[in-house]
């Protein structure tokens, strides 16, 4: 068994709350290790994440240019999605975690 750590996605996020962000591969299995959600705005905005289907923050309000950090060990397995959105495009997302193969 292979472990490797890796970004599970990092980018703008769409105002689409249901995006897919990531998708586990088959034969993987995927622990979500940490989620950091950056507001480049000088605005509050808000965001959406789901883990395989269960929302794990639903509209939670980041403050303008402010960082909410949410530190986690979440297992997925094959398939399994990570899914997200934001009220503004310039909310971005840095996901993180460790492959295991």
């Amino acid at each position: 068994m292979a472990t490797t750590p890796t970004v599970l996605f990092r980018g703008a996020a769409t105002t689409t709350t249901s995006t897919t962000l990531y998708t586990v591969p088959s034969s993987t299995t995927t622990i979500v290790t940490e989620i950091m959600v950056a507001n480049t705005s000088g605005s509050a905005q808000t965001f959406t994440i789901g883990l395989a289907g269960t929302s794990i923050a639903t509209t939670t309000i980041v403050n303008a240019n402010d960082t909410t950090i949410i530190p986690c060990k979440q297992v997925l397995v094959a398939t399994n999605t990570i899914t997200g959105g934001a009220s503004a495009t310039s909310v971005n997302f840095s996901i993180s975690g460790v492959q295991i193969v």
